[in-house]
């Protein structure tokens, strides 16, 4: 009981954002998986492609 307590007193002390904050955050976050999926995508057909021609896959 006395753990449930003290984790009630330190969720007081948390400062939460509001919910602009929190669309903006948000959206940030999404933006950026994006970009880091397509930079891989792009990355990998282009090792895949380059040791296709190194290998002579195709």
């Amino acid at each position: 009981m006395k753990f449930l307590k003290s984790v009630v007193e330190e969720m007081k002390k948390v400062s939460w954002p509001s919910k602009t904050q929190l669309r903006k955050d948000t959206l940030v976050v999404f933006e950026t998986s994006i970009i880091f999926a397509i930079m891989f995508w792009i990355f990998d057909t282009a090792i895949k492609t380059g040791l296709d021609a190194i290998l002579g896959l195709r």
